[in-house]
């Protein structure tokens, strides 16, 4: 089976694609591996093709490591085609195992059916749903996995898959090369997902999944369930999984994940996570999770010096305003100006409350405040922060960690600082 795009092979150096989806996703950066690029390239050249992308609800939010997918079912729909966003309702009950260290905890119907309400949110900003055409599709594969009887599936489904392939996938052999058990629940994630795709085509007619290269050997898993069963062909179509510039994972922090719902992270810190990407990371970052046309894209990651907080900024607006709304966006990059130029405290900025009692008896510490509030991850992180002077209330310099938090502070909402870019809010819970 031919594989290979750009950064795992090298199909996609000797062709140009002739559909503009494919010709976006290679210019853009969004192109890790395919099972047949120049197939799939006349697929989407012939007409209007479906493509779905799995989300499991192991949070009540999707965070920024999972906008590379949300943004190529975006370009997928802009281009003429059809997404299909399918919900985990059943797979989350067992989690994937994919490059993990150890079991994922098992979540119950009931948290599951919550998250799931949480991740839909998000996605109406990104892609329109509807009955014409081109629209997207919202499916939840509980609709058809929860109905399954066990003896039927295995009769029908089970048979055509080696364990012998699925223990060669790098996704099984990371977890036993390293000695880490892997559950019998768990290896039983690649046969239904490969059986998403399969209810999928049939329904659908879906003849593409995406997915980050983690999920390569799952999807290619059902694009072989579906040659066999249906006898047609459908593709596998693989993202990397991106790290910044300085090798970090994608949407985390000191202070934990991304999140794309404004609940569990705030317009202005959403903001702020894309106003402070390295400069190695601007260019790579407007091709990806902007539509800025990619000239302009290359144009504003070159920048140097002072130049390139301008292309930051576009950045943070720019990814924001999809996220979120113009709106937000708006208020966001004024709040990030007036504190930046002027001090003040803006109502942008994230609220922490602290408890009135324990401050008022004295026993919350700078320190401590530094930690709930997610500027930084330890108390040794904070005492580091403060010994070396990066650390403020209302702008005046905090010197040494010992310091408590003042009642007056609460009462008129003191900003606290970690250098001249992370800001909060301290309040009264």
């Amino acid at each position: 089976m031919p594989t290979g795009i750009e950064l795992a092979g090298t199909n996609m150096k000797h062709i140009r694609p002739r559909s503009e989806f494919l010709q976006t996703m290679q210019d853009r950066g969004f192109l890790d591996d395919c099972s047949d690029i120049e197939a799939l390239d006349r697929q989407f050249a012939e007409g209007r093709t479906v493509a779905y992308i799995g989300f499991d609800a192991t949070a009540r939010s999707l965070h920024v490591g999972s906008l590379i997918q949300i943004m190529m079912l975006r370009w997928l729909q802009k281009c003429g085609h059809r997404p299909i966003v399918l919900m985990g309702g059943g797979t989350t009950r067992i989690g994937d195992p994919s490059y993990r260290a150890s079991e994922r905890p098992l979540l119950s119907s009931a948290q599951i059916n919550s998250n799931i309400a949480g991740i839909k949110q998000v996605f109406s900003r990104y892609i329109n749903f509807g009955d014409r055409p081109d629209d997207a599709i919202l499916a939840n594969n509980s609709e058809w996995l929860n109905q399954l009887h066990y003896i039927e599936f295995l009769r029908q489904i089970g048979r055509h898959f080696s364990v012998n392939r699925m223990l060669s996938f790098d996704s099984v052999k990371s977890r036993l090369d390293r000695e880490q058990s892997l559950s019998f629940l768990e290896f039983n994630y690649m046969i239904l997902q490969a059986y998403d795709f399969l209810e999928l085509s049939r329904r659908f007619d879906c003849r593409v999944q995406f997915g980050g290269s983690d999920q390569w050997g799952n999807i290619l898993n059902g694009v072989d369930l579906i040659r066999r069963v249906l006898g047609r062909q459908a593709f596998a179509l693989t993202s990397p999984l991106l790290t910044t510039s300085d090798g970090s994972k994608m949407g985390k922090t000191a202070s934990g994940a991304v999140w794309l719902n404004a609940d569990l992270c705030s317009p202005y810190e959403f903001w702020q996570f894309w106003r402070n990407v390295a400069d190695a990371d601007v260019g790579r970052f407007l091709k990806l999770y902007t539509e800025i046309d990619t000239a302009t894209c290359e144009q504003l990651g070159n920048l140097q010096g002072a130049e390139i907080n301008e292309a930051k900024i576009r950045l943070a607006n720019e990814v924001t305003s999809l996220a979120h709304g113009s709106k937000a966006a708006n208020m966001a990059a004024e709040t990030a100006r007036r504190v930046f130029e002027k001090g003040e405290i803006g109502g942008e900025l994230p609220k922490v409350s602290l408890d009135r009692d324990e401050v008022e008896a004295g026993r919350v510490s700078i320190v401590q405040a530094l930690v709930k509030s997610g500027l930084v991850a330890s108390g040794k992180e904070a005492k580091r922060q403060i010994a070396g002077g990066g650390v403020r209330i209302n702008d005046a310099k905090v010197d040494t960690a010992s310091r408590k938090i003042d009642i007056d502070e609460l009462n008129g909402n003191a900003k606290l600082s970690l250098g001249r870019k992370k800001h909060v809010v301290l309040c009264s819970g």
